[in-house]
């Protein structure tokens, strides 16, 4: 599975880069998320892993994906929790690296319309055995897959 690094745009393997990189045994968190942007013609997913060291900052590796414009909204969100859903699963079932997090960019508001999607994104998710924050947490995955987004 081919990411790159937020800092240098560098591609990597992730499974080989990640069990190098978490060799050095630090005192870390391991964070999924995803979201997504619509533009004039296509919708970008991308797709985070944020290694967040405790009180000293995060490392960030990510796959932005293009695809054709999706108009509807929980179709274009719910895709969101599968490609956090496909790579927590990998991260862990494949790489043996424990998912702490899957930050998922919508809001516990009722006023927001990704509310809609919350209750079913966060039990399927939940049901999978991941521990499942929306907003306003802390959710370091899905801001830093906003910030690549554009």
């Amino acid at each position: 599975m081919k990411f790159k690094m937020m800092q240098t745009k560098r591609e990597v393997e992730l499974k080989s880069y990640l069990l190098s990189f978490l060799a050095n045994k630090w005192d870390y968190t391991i964070h999924v998320g995803c979201d997504s942007q619509n533009f004039s013609s296509k919708t970008v997913y991308v797709t985070t892993v944020v290694i967040r060291f405790q009180n000293r900052g995060a490392h960030v590796l990510y796959k932005k994906e293009v695809v054709p414009k999706i108009l509807d909204m929980w179709t274009r969100l719910w895709a969101e929790i599968e490609r956090s859903v496909e790579l927590a699963t990998y991260l862990e079932e494949e790489c043996g690296v424990e998912v702490s997090q899957v930050d998922m960019d919508f809001n516990e508001d009722p006023q927001f319309p990704s509310n809609k999607v919350l209750k079913a994104a966060s039990g399927y998710v939940s049901s999978l055995g991941f521990i499942v924050k929306a907003k306003p947490n802390l959710l370091m995955a899905t801001w830093a897959a906003n910030v690549l987004c554009h």
